[in-house]
């Protein structure tokens, strides 16, 4: 157990800090890309990375909130089905989640592997191959991240509890 929330804090530090190096990117490339516009000497790669930048957030943002159960938990469904359903509820959105992400994961590597050589529009010395590659990367991270934390929910669904919801925590510390 120990090395399993060992393995969860380095992906967890791994995914804020990419996610924050890749915001920062994304801020200062959409601020430099204003200015030049504004000064009459826009930059024409700038759209096309913003956007990569932006997909790769997201995609690994996606990762950060599985690891950190903010993503497709159903907690309230699990909490009031019969003790008997529980656990099984809890293997069975843990299959369809990680079957999805895997499916994800295959297909991301297919259009990788077809498309990876193509040279970008506006930047013909970065491939597709790379702007692409969040989303198989992250979709394997994200069915790591659910195996990494399908320990707590299967406890939580054995023990009966509610289980803890970021959302939930997030509201009632609000208020």
């Amino acid at each position: 157990m120990r090395s399993v929330r060992l393995v969860r804090r380095g992906l967890e530090l791994a995914l804020v800090s990419t996610g924050i190096v890749l915001l920062f990117a994304i801020a200062v490339l959409v601020a430099v890309g204003v200015v030049l516009r504004k000064l009459g000497a826009p930059i024409g790669w700038y759209d096309e990375i913003a956007g990569m930048l932006l997909a790769w957030l997201t995609w690994y943002g996606a990762a950060l909130a599985a690891l950190e159960r903010a993503h497709l938990g159903m907690p309230d469904l699990v909490a009031l089905a019969p003790p008997a359903l529980r656990v099984p509820l809890v293997l069975v959105r843990a299959a369809l989640v990680c079957g999805t992400m895997a499916l994800v994961a295959w297909f991301g590597w297919q259009i990788v592997a077809i498309l990876g050589e193509e040279k970008l529009v506006t930047v013909p010395w970065l491939t597709v191959g790379v702007a692409q590659s969040a989303i198989p990367i992250a979709a394997a991270l994200f069915v790591l991240a659910e195996l990494l934390t399908l320990p707590d929910r299967l406890a939580e669904a054995r023990a009966g509890a509610a289980a803890k919801d970021p959302e939930r925590i997030l509201l009632e510390a609000a208020r």
